[in-house]
């Protein structure tokens, strides 16, 4: 038996276990080790029965007797009761809606329940407490008189941990399984990947060890010591497989950008408005990044609004300014990625604007629609062509700018001279579609990623190891603050006058739902809240009858989003009612209220995003937040929204407050729960990404670190960043 075992090898998986492991990704014995607890009960603290208390929420330790299925009387609801003893006393226990119980667990087996006690005519029950067949009942519950009996205390497993749960697999199953696994021995094949002076450094202790303390501690500390090994383990190959992407791509050939100053500063005189000197120091940058001669890999970083599209654009003219090698003619070429194709039409837009004084080719590619500025007949317009004459245009290095969606990743998209890729909201990119990018010709392009999500440092230094990062951390001059405003349900009609007010004055407004449709009330666990169709009804019947309101969401097709957004930029559709589809980049300059329904359904970082729809011009603007929950929590993250100076301190916030999995959905990079909690710890990031880099600095092929080349090797599956 090897650590890459099927578990059948280790205990005897039934066939409603096996559905249970799959879903729950558990294949091997490895998977299982690596399978930790979410928390740990301490039987120290758990009850005998004879001294519950009502309204206390609590865990005995028993066996069960008596279960039985019924109804109850008035209400004729299916029920199981069963009573359960310990040698203190005894509890009744009842299930409603649930009398599948009574058929699961048999009659005198012993049980951990853990409910809230109630109380009926003077005798206190569990209503619908959570139970488990447990095959021992723990030592020292309580103040049981066993705990005199135990020579040592501290060999007493006083802390059981509790595992996430499947259908047919339960915490206790987990645990059990994991004893087997360790009485095995399989625990003495396993190597060290963490080299020992590391380990001694930071006061890790060895992997057999966390093993053991992190599914079975002897008290508290040995599973927080674990946890904290686990972690930096995680974290730690992160950085070193992000520090050696880092000294890979030095090693690679680009283009060598070499640009005039006076060129650059003339192309930036041209925009209608005043850079600032963060967008100029962005610039600078990037433009020195160009003349190192091997690929920059950059993320340009900057809150909705603060001007990241003028420089890409005026990073591109560097680039559409420079001939190919050995050549006194033609242009190096720009490939632009953008997430939706309303994005991409908008960014062509502006494109055609930056550049139209200029004899170059600018081309649009969708999933819907080619174009290609300048048409023919028409040099001030774009005009529609057939993909095949673009690509061919393209493959001939004769359009410098191509701008599209994941269409520019396809085989059939060839450049003759590509020198930089940009990916706009890079995070809903995967590593992969960058690569298809970035490997469309020998010589590597230059690679600029762009993101308005705001990224907390901690996590930049972690996920996007392998960027250099600029921050855009100031406002285009004029920009007022938009104002935020928490509005309770008492308050809704107030906020729909002063939104009148503002509408009257000619201004526009979003109203953001969560849903599309209404939930059917039918569905167990349908999520009930405001819906983009209803609402825009309610808005058109009771309370803006007067203006014209459109609808916006996920569901329709491109040309209905186009036509939708068409009829808004130009001022026909006064109030548009959307899902979060706006989130991303759309421009309405006049639109400068927005609504967000629902709001604590939303984490802060996209909450941010939707209201800086509104900061396109200099008009006030003003973001309502309609939140439906009045509780503290929800007050203390809707105070935040309105007292953060900028993105990133929000971000801060929301790592603090509810994790990074909530503020950008851990699932995409491939990262446990245990290493995204741990990147809240600045010290750990930090210390880790600096044991990385000396290692990749002294052997960046692990020669002389073979467990570290060996981890790599067998876990390629479990690292897959993004």
């Amino acid at each position: 038996m090897r650590i890459d075992s099927p578990l059948s090898e280790v205990t005897r998986i039934m066939p409603a276990h096996k559905a249970a492991l799959e879903k729950l990704g558990l294949k091997t014995i490895e998977d299982l080790l690596y399978y930790f607890p979410v928390r740990y009960g301490d039987t120290s603290q758990m009850k005998n029965i004879k001294n519950l208390a009502k309204g206390e929420t609590s865990t005995v330790f028993g066996k069960i007797s008596g279960l039985k299925t019924s109804k109850a009387f008035i209400k004729k609801i299916p029920m199981s009761e069963a009573t359960v003893t310990d040698e203190t006393g005894r509890i009744k226990i009842v299930w409603f809606n649930q009398p599948y119980i009574a058929k699961m667990i048999h009659e005198g087996q012993l049980v951990r329940v853990e409910g809230k006690i109630s109380e009926r005519k003077g005798e206190p029950y569990m209503s619908n407490p959570k139970i488990e067949v447990v095959e021992t009942l723990p030592v020292a519950v309580g103040d049981s008189l066993f705990l005199d009996n135990i020579e040592n205390e501290d060999d007493t497993h006083v802390m059981y941990p509790v595992y996430p749960e499947s259908k047919g697999v339960t915490s206790h199953w987990i645990y059990h399984t994991i004893q087997k696994v360790f009485s095995s021995g399989i625990l003495d094949q396993i190597e060290e990947p963490i080299p020992l002076d590391i380990l001694k450094k930071y006061n890790l202790p060895g992997i057999k060890t966390a093993f053991i303390w992190i599914h079975t501690p002897k008290k508290e500390g040995d599973g927080l010591s674990a946890r904290k090994r686990f972690a930096f383990q995680e974290i730690f190959f992160i950085q070193l497989q992000k520090q050696r992407e880092r000294k890979l791509w030095k090693n690679q050939n680009a283009f060598k950008i070499e640009t005039s100053k006076k060129d650059i500063d003339e192309f930036v005189k041209r925009f209608p408005f005043e850079p600032t000197d963060s967008q100029l120091n962005a610039i600078r940058s990037i433009v020195t990044d160009f003349k190192r001669g091997y690929p920059m890999s950059r993320l340009l970083e900057g809150d909705v609004g603060s001007g990241k599209t003028a420089v890409a654009a005026t990073v591109i003219y560097a680039i559409t300014q420079t001939k190919p090698l050995g050549k006194d003619y033609g242009n190096l070429q720009t490939a632009y990625m953008v997430p939706t194709e309303i994005l991409a039409k908008q960014h062509y837009e502006n494109f055609i604007t930056y550049f139209k004084h200029l004899p170059i080719k600018i081309g649009l590619m969708t999933g819907s629609v080619c174009q290609i500025f300048p048409s023919k007949s028409d040099g001030a317009k774009p005009t529609k062509i057939s993909r095949a004459q673009l690509l061919k245009w393209v493959e001939n290095g004769e359009v410098p700018i191509l701008i599209g969606t994941h269409s520019l990743i396809q085989k059939s998209v060839k450049f003759k001279h590509l020198a930089l890729v940009v990916i706009d909201e890079q995070h809903r990119f995967g590593t992969a579609q960058r690569q298809k990018l970035t490997d469309k010709d020998k010589t590597i392009p230059h690679l600029l990623s762009m993101t308005a999500t705001p990224i907390p440092r901690t996590l930049a230094l972690t996920i996007y190891g392998d960027l250099d990062l600029t921050l855009l951390d100031q406002m285009p001059h004029g920009r007022k603050p938009i104002i935020t405003k928490i509005i309770l349900p008492t308050e809704r009609k107030d906020a729909y006058e002063q939104i009148r007010l503002e509408l009257k004055a000619g201004r526009q407004l979003y109203v953001i739902c969560p849903r599309i449709d209404e939930p059917d009330p039918t569905k167990e666990m349908a999520v009930i809240a405001k819906s983009v169709t209803m609402e825009a009804e309610r808005l058109n019947n009771e309370v803006y009858p007067e203006y014209m309101i459109d609808i916006l969401h996920s569901k329709m097709s491109s040309a209905e989003k186009e036509s939708v957004m068409a009829d808004f930029s130009c001022g026909k559709t006064k109030i548009l009612v959307a899902t979060s589809v706006v989130e991303v980049g759309v421009n309405v300059p006049n639109a400068t209220m927005i609504i967000i329904e629902g709001a604590e359904r939303f984490g802060l970082a996209q909450l941010h995003q939707l209201r800086g729809r509104v900061i396109r011009s200099n008009h006030q603007a003003y973001c309502f937040v309609f939140a439906e929950s009045n509780g503290q929590k929800t007050k203390d993250r809707m105070k935040a929204l309105i007292t953060a100076k900028n993105g990133f301190e929000l971000a801060e916030f929301d790592l603090t407050q509810r994790g990074t999995g909530e503020l950008y959905g851990k699932k995409q990079w491939g990262i446990s729960d245990l290493a995204m909690e741990a990147i809240k710890n600045i010290k750990m990031v930090e210390a880790s990404r600096e044991e990385a880099s000396r290692i990749v600095e002294e052997d960046e092929d692990f020669d002389s670190y073979p467990l570290i080349k060996e981890y790599f090797q067998t876990q390629k599956d479990k690292i897959h960043f993004e």
